[in-house]
């Protein structure tokens, strides 16, 4: 056993929900040696990511739920500092599946990508680079098919993800309108992410009126990241052969019982509408390549990104309530130390 000491976020009750911090515990305890064909990770940062809550709980979610009493599963950017693997080297960064931990022993199977260095900061990979760049990019341009002069309409605008698909339609010559639950967002997602037009849907009445209002003409794209009650109005706003791209289901906490609403069938069919879901994990062929297009957009001032650093593993227990919440501002990343 080597003398390095390990802290891990354990979830070590099973939420309804959205997880809360008493379903995490911190947890010390040795480092073991990494084996042959294993790479010992010193973790530096680490990502709080929306899915994470179907990752904890076990209501019938796409992906098996985390194990009790074990580490939770995250996305974590960190260096190799020992490797029983010819391919991988002590010092390089790399980006995977390592946990809310400070150390991680893997096999490359975690790892996702390796880190290009570049003059961008290593927590970058959690943002721009990351899943939630990475997201936008393959799922806006795979599955939008966007054109020059179409209009765009982003659910969570100001989030993660929704952010970087404001700036990616501008770049291809969209226009786009956001959604968002604050003023305050709604008048900084405008003025940072180049939307057009902003709704806070808090706000408003009638969020159909409010809708059509901003975008008179309708919408070639919906990016939703919420569903509910958001998607019910949206859909009723698309054009002839829209898109709408099924990103996340964040109004919904919990799929049981089944959440039930508006029926759009009716708006499919007459609208000839295009409606498809995107899980990043079947495009993990496309990372290499849409990170680097991500980091050329970013290096030359096309896209910006912001973070928000919580300091230390001690704030990874209430993380991803405080997602839900809507407290961040940008992507909200843990700093191991």
């Amino acid at each position: 056993m080597s003398v390095r000491e390990n802290r891990q976020v354990r979830l070590t009750a099973r939420p309804r929900g959205i997880p809360q911090p008493e379903h995490f515990s911190l947890f010390t305890g040795p480092v073991a040696d990494p084996g042959k064909g294993e790479l010992l990770i010193q973790n530096r940062y680490l990502s709080v990511d929306p899915a994470q809550r179907g990752w904890a709980n076990d209501e019938g979610n796409y992906s098996a739920p985390v194990p009790l009493d074990t580490p939770m599963r995250a996305l974590a950017v960190g260096e190799v500092i020992e490797s029983n693997v010819p391919d991988y080297r002590t010092g390089e960064h790399v980006y995977g599946w390592f946990g809310w931990q400070r150390y991680c022993v893997a096999t490359p199977d975690a790892v996702l990508r390796r880190v290009v260095p570049s003059s961008l900061p290593l927590s970058a990979n959690l943002s721009v680079l990351g899943m939630n760049g990475i997201t936008a990019y393959l799922a806006f341009h795979g599955l939008g098919d966007p054109k020059p002069g179409e209009q765009v309409l982003v659910s969570t605008a100001a989030g993660s993800v929704g952010s970087f698909v404001g700036q990616l339609a501008r770049i291809v010559g969209c226009r786009a309108v956001g959604l968002t639950g604050s003023a305050e967002k709604a008048a900084f997602a405008k003025a940072r992410y180049g939307y057009a037009d902003m709704i806070n849907y808090r706000e408003v009445v009638d969020l159909g009126a409010a809708i059509r209002s901003a975008c008179p003409d309708g919408n070639d794209i919906f990016f939703d990241n919420t569903g509910g009650a958001i998607a019910d109005a949206a859909i009723r706003t698309m054009r002839l052969r829209g898109r709408v791209i099924q990103c996340g289901t964040a109004a919904n906490a919990s799929w049981t019982p089944v959440p039930t609403g508006p029926r759009p069938e009716r708006e499919i069919l007459t609208r000839r509408l295009r409606w498809s879901g995107f899980i990043i994990f079947d495009h993990l062929a496309e990372f290499e390549a849409a990170a680097a297009r991500l980091a050329e957009f970013a290096l030359a001032g096309k896209i910006v990104h912001d973070e928000e650093v919580l300091p230390g593993l001690e704030h990874a227990p209430g993380a991803i309530a405080k997602l839900y919440r809507g407290e961040n501002h940008g992507k909200l990343i843990i700093e191991v130390d």
